[in-house]
Order: structure tokens, then sequence, then C-alpha cells
């Protein structure tokens, strides 16, 4: 155990924002495991293995499931084992899950069937990897850094994941043309490794000792948070999902550079105010957030033209970017320090349960009123969010 196992991170010599940073780019790396494939899974099981677009979207969308079914999982073991321990297992996990990928390839002389098996199980494994990893890397980021600097290490494990998506889409499909699925895969593999061998340095923390709870009364402890996260993550969900088609609909250019504006603003407000939960409380900077994210919505719903419309996802991803952070400072510190991974990943799953519920049902509101009014129901989430927020502090 290291000498400075259980001292918070400004007490370890050494130590402070640069091993943050290392925990940051480590966790970007691997999350890149994730992130390539994302896209290029549903290209490969519909043109290399032959199989439609609801077999493409289940590899596409299964480690998503495999993850919100394993948070309360990668929580518990989080505070019973410390944030390292869990980190490490997920990028271990990353790796292998990626392997069984890799290897699914192997199978292609057994038949299509075979092939696809092998690949949903890494797929699976997968999810369980980013739920340890992400977990065990914000639990150990906060028990290191110390309650004062809560706040900044969530908003920086989220910097580091949509970084990760920004980065690893474009890049994963053009790996895939040039080079082919297995070095996609190969290469998948690879990248947790390296951000294993960035954080193993780093001080170990040891866990807090105390009493235990199961996931859902930590879910019940924290649902006001929880509920407020999930409402803001209707209008990502929404815009990730039809601002192309409603762009589409209306003949106008750039269908595409929705998400784009949307990822520009939530990454330019984590840079420049990752701090600020932890200085004003998180109450103070959810309430100013949620209410930009509702006009961007709002903006969206009512747009007449293109360049309002993107301005509407700019606006979006300047209010969704400091909601997850300063709900989850507030998360925490609703539990004791020994329930805190835990915490988080009751705290991740509303979030993970308002993504996977709002692509259906957005989409039976679009059939029947229009793409508009998905925004609408954007908008009156986040308005929603914003009372939750006043109505909590």
């Amino acid at each position: 155990m290291n000498s400075h196992a259980s001292l918070p991170l400004d007490a370890v010599p050494g130590a402070g924002m640069g091993s943050l940073l290392r925990l940051t780019l480590a966790l970007f790396l691997s999350y890149l495991a994730v992130a390539l494939s994302l896209s290029a899974m549903s290209v490969h099981v519909a043109h290399d293995l032959g199989l439609g677009n609801a077999l493409s979207g289940l590899a596409v969308a299964i480690p998503f499931l495999s993850t919100i079914l394993t948070r309360g999982y990668a929580g518990s073991y989080s505070d019973r084992a410390a944030g390292k321990a869990c980190a490490m297992r997920g990028l271990i996990l990353y790796t292998v899950a990626n392997l069984i990928c890799l290897g699914s390839v192997w199978f292609a002389g057994f038949g299509t069937w075979p092939t696809y098996g092998v690949l949903l199980a890494g797929r699976l494994l997968l999810g369980l990897g980013e739920s340890l990893t992400v977990i065990g890397i914000s639990a150990w980021g906060m028990a290191m850094a110390g309650p004062a600097r809560s706040g900044r290490v969530l908003a920086m494990v989220g910097l580091a994941m949509y970084g990760a998506f920004a980065v690893g889409g474009p890049l994963g499909l053009a790996v895939l043309e040039t080079h082919g699925f297995s070095a996609l895969m190969l290469l998948c593999a690879t990248l947790p490794l390296v951000g294993l061998l960035m954080a193993i340095t780093l001080p170990a923390t040891a866990p807090h000792a105390g009493k235990r709870a199961s996931f859902w009364q930590v879910l019940w402890q924290i649902r006001r948070e929880g509920v407020v996260v999930g409402l803001q993550g209707v209008g990502f969900a929404v815009i990730g999902a039809f601002m192309p088609l409603y762009f589409l609909a209306r003949s106008w250019p750039h269908a595409g550079l929705g998400l784009t504006c949307f990822g520009a603003g939530f990454v330019l407000m984590r840079l420049v105010c990752g701090h600020l939960p932890d200085k004003v409380g998180g109450f103070l900077v959810a309430k100013w957030s949620i209410a930009v994210a509702a006009i961007g919505q709002y903006l969206l719903w009512q747009t007449s033209s293109p360049a309002l419309a993107l301005a509407g996802a700019l606006l979006t991803g300047l209010g969704c970017s400091m909601i997850f952070p300063s709900m989850g400072l507030e998360a925490v510190r609703r539990v004791p320090p020994q329930l805190r991974g835990m915490a988080i990943g009751g705290f991740a799953a509303y979030q993970d349960m308002a993504y996977g519920a709002t692509g259906p049902l957005a989409g039976l509101l679009a059939d029947q009123y229009g793409y508009a009014s998905v925004f609408l129901a954007g908008a009156l989430c986040a308005t929603a969010g914003f009372l939750l927020v006043m109505r909590r502090r």
C-alpha cells in the first residue's frame, strides 16, 4: 500500500492538479475504446456480417444496457475496494472485451450467428468495463482531491468522456474503412492499457469504513439530484437523435453540425467553469445551467433558420455541461464517505435511463407532431428540472 494511501491529494508530495490531469487523460484514452467502435460497429454488423439495421442497433446499444445494469455493482465494488482497484479492473475488462470482439472474426468459418454472438458477448463485457472504469476513476479522483474539489473531478471526468466521443466517432470510421475491423478492435484493446500504465503509479486511497446500504436505498436518497440530471439529459438525447432529421425535413444545410455545436458549448463550459460547483455550490450552478439549456431547447422548437437552430444547440450544450458535476456534487454530499462510489453509480444511472427512454418516446412524439415537438419536450423537461432545483434549494 502506498504510504500516502489514505491521505487527501493536497497532502501527497508531488501530487496535485497534475495527478487529476493524468487521471483525466487516462480516462480519455480508455474511453476511446467505447467511442471508436460506436459508429463503426453498426457498419461492421450491417455490411461485413450482412445483418439488418435492428441487429446493428443492438450491437451498438447493448454496452449501454450492460452499463445501466452494472452501475450498482461498480459503485459497491468501488466503495469496498476503493476507486483505484475498481478503475484498474475496469481498464483490464475494456481490453478483454475488445479482444473478444476481435476474436469474433475467427468464428467467421462457423457462420454469421456464432460470429455475431461472440461480438455481443464482447460488447456486453465492454459495458461492465465502462461502469467500473468511470465510477472507479471518479471515486478515486474525489478521494485524492478531497471533498473541496469533488465538483471539479466530476467535471473533468465528463470532459474526458465527451471529448472521447467527439474524437472517436469519425476516427473509428476512418480506421474501419482504411485498415478493417480487426485493426480497429486491436486499437480499442490497446488504448485502455495505455491508460492503465498512465494511472497505475498514482497513489491509491483507502476505502472508507462504515455501514453499507443497498443500491436501491442510495438511489432513493439521491432521487432529487438524479431526476434533475435525467431531465437535462433529454435535451442532449433529442439533439443527437433528431436534429439531423429536423434539418433534412426543412431542407436546411449542415444537418450534421447540431451535435458539433452542442459538443463545442459543452466542452467550452467545462473548461472555463469546471471549478464553479466547488466554489459557489452545486445548486446555484445547476440553476443557471439548466435555465440556459431550457432556453436553447425553446429556441430549437421555435427556430425559423438553421443558424438559430445551431445557436439553440450551442446554448443547450453550454447549459447541460455543468449540470452533471453540479448535481453530482450535491448527490455525493448527501451520502457518507463509504457510499460515495455507489452514489456516483446511482447518479449516473438516472442519466443513463433518461438517455435510453428518450429515443423511442421522442420518436413517437415526432411521428405524431413533427420534429419540432421533441425540442419542446426537451425544453419542458429542462424547465421541470429548473423548478426542482429551485425547490431543493
